[in-house]
């Protein structure tokens, strides 16, 4: 018998063995990294820190409060931001009750009302009621990601992100002096085939409802492109772009942005993942930016907290990230420069929302 035979006579086996390696779904493939390097995990911010894009569900219990603020004594979170204030009496209820539960620890934004949308008087309407909210203790105003991608108006018609009858809301935010935190559209990846190239393959297969490639909105360059002109339509309103305004993949394009409007900010929010595999880039950026970068980090989960720190902090190599679906790849850490951490976790914000008390902040 020659080899070529012995080998015809063992592949069965082989091929047996192999088939039922490969019914392993790709989502299921979770390899231990053999790398040994040095590990600085983190499970408290170096500095207090400002997360400006948080959401809870104000007023709640005395007792969900003291859960709230042990966790975000634990942190090093000295200020949150509420995001979902919503306006009118809900509003002023959730800040009446934050005051009174932990006084200087949450911050409110509120969020507009669409009812009605269509009448002529509408956009005075919104902004009487959005300055009526600021004099019921909201410090800024949140747009959801509806706004531009889903909001219809009675015709059924999109509402585009830079449509007009907003503009009594935005000009109201400039004279109030308060800004504007606003996302618009997903990652761009939910607009591109859900195929083998597609980085958020994943994401597509656990969240189908996520998708947008099947036509439900409008593309990704034009949400884009009408969320750059609002900026530029409004250079006394100051802007928070949410989550690096999904540039987060291409920074030098969001650093031309930035440069091109001086009135955007951004932050962190939901795209560490995107910052941590280009540490580096990353990092430079940072610097050239950072007094125009705010630290966001969105859902509330605390252990997921302990991810940033360290990438932001340490420089650590090839350590997980938190969630699979939005990184199937290993973080870095950044190692930014301590002023810049600073202005990142608490200088920043300390500016635009100047209702947050200073002094628990080091200078």
């Amino acid at each position: 018998m020659n080899h070529k035979h012995l080998i015809f006579l063992l592949l069965p086996a082989g091929l047996a063995a192999q088939s039922a390696s490969s019914t392993m779904d790709i989502r299921e493939y979770e390899p231990k990294s053999s790398l040994v390097v040095p590990q600085h995990p983190r499970t408290r911010a170096k500095y207090p820190f400002i997360d400006v894009h948080n959401h809870q569900n104000f007023p709640m219990s005395a007792d969900s409060y003291r859960k709230l603020v042990s966790d975000m004594d634990a942190l090093n979170l000295q200020v949150m931001v509420n995001l979902s204030g919503r306006f009118g009496d809900r509003l002023k209820s959730a800040v009446e009750s934050e005051k009174s539960a932990a006084p200087g620890r949450f911050m409110v934004f509120a969020n507009l009302d669409f009812s009605n949308i269509d009448d002529p008087g509408y956009g005075k309407r919104a902004a009487a009621q959005l300055a009526q909210d600021v004099k019921n203790g909201a410090v800024g105003l949140k747009l959801f990601k509806q706004f531009g991608m889903d909001l219809k108006d009675t015709k059924g018609v999109r509402i585009h992100v830079d449509d007009p009858r907003f503009d009594d809301a935005f000009e109201t935010c400039a004279r109030l002096k308060i800004p504007v935190l606003i996302h618009t559209a997903e990652p761009k990846q939910f607009w591109d085939p859900i195929d083998k190239h597609n980085e958020r393959w994943i994401e597509m297969m656990e969240m189908p409802g996520r998708r947008r490639s099947n036509g439900s909105t409008a593309d990704w360059e034009t949400l884009m492109a009408e969320q750059h002109n609002l900026f530029r339509r409004h250079p006394k309103t100051i802007f928070i772009n949410a989550h690096l305004g999904w540039l987060g993949g291409d920074l030098t394009q969001l650093g031309k942005l930035m440069d091109e409007c001086p009135n955007m900010y951004t932050e962190i929010g939901a795209v560490l993942a995107e910052l941590g595999r280009q540490p580096r880039a990353a990092k430079a950026w940072f610097i050239k930016y950072q007094d125009r970068v705010l630290f966001g980090k969105d859902s509330w989960n605390p252990t997921e907290y302990h991810t940033y720190f360290r990438v932001l902090e340490t420089e650590d190599e090839y350590f997980p990230y938190y969630r699979k679906r939005h990184a199937f790849w290993a973080m870095y850490g950044l190692g930014l420069p301590d002023e810049v951490l600073k202005k990142l976790y608490y200088k920043n914000a300390l500016r635009l929302i100047p209702s947050i008390d200073p002094k628990p902040f080091p200078k």
